[in-house]
């Protein structure tokens, strides 16, 4: 006997609809890049990017749009939608979590899994004049670090919550820089199909 399966239009929508909808935008609290503001280092007015389900200073944005979709967002830069989650067009979203690690991560499209012993936050955004902040207080964190991929070539850094017990690349939290969130407002449309 040979079973086939057929995902249809109406398929899809109700599978989208049981998935959290994590890139609805909020005017009061998104959508909103992030700038690492530490000044006098090397992660200073850097933006905080989106890539292999993490988020990093100094790595570009890494995006996927499907053939069938016409036209594609841009994809070049990372937004979120609101402090949960980031700004995209594919359906169900994809939320913003800290990792068991500490490490700053999102979900893969089309799915809610997040791993176990992981942080949904709390993650806040608070509205300024010029731009807002964005924070995170998961696992007891005082906001975020960046750490360096490789301690000798300090080139990429990966984004964690800021906590003494972190587990980062380098085996030490001392190699990791602080760094205020800043959130500057993004007015265009959504940036991105999914964050990859």
């Amino acid at each position: 006997m040979k079973f086939t399966s057929v995902i249809t239009p109406a398929v899809l929508a109700a599978c989208a609809m049981a998935l959290p909808t994590s890139q609805k935008r909020d005017d009061s609290a998104g959508p909103f890049g992030v700038l690492a503001l530490r000044s006098g280092s090397p992660i200073h007015l850097q933006s905080v990017n989106a890539a292999g389900q993490r988020f990093w200073i100094g790595v570009p944005t890494a995006t996927y749009c499907p053939s069938e979709v016409d036209p594609c967002p841009p994809g070049t830069e990372t937004v979120w939608a609101n402090p949960n989650g980031l700004d995209v067009e594919v359906p169900g979203g994809q939320q913003v979590y800290v990792d068991p690690s500490g490490a700053l991560a999102f979900t893969q499209a089309h799915s809610a899994n997040i791993p176990a012993g992981a942080a949904l936050g709390p993650f806040t955004f608070t509205p300024g004049t010029q731009f807002g902040a964005y924070s995170t207080s998961a696992f007891g964190a005082t906001g975020f670090m960046a750490c360096p991929d490789d301690a000798a070539n300090p080139s990429k850094w990966q984004v964690f919550a800021a906590f003494p017990t972190a587990t980062v690349p380098t085996g030490n939290v001392g190699d990791c820089l602080g760094f205020d969130a800043a959130a500057p407002a993004f007015t265009g449309d959504i940036p991105a199909w999914q964050y990859i």
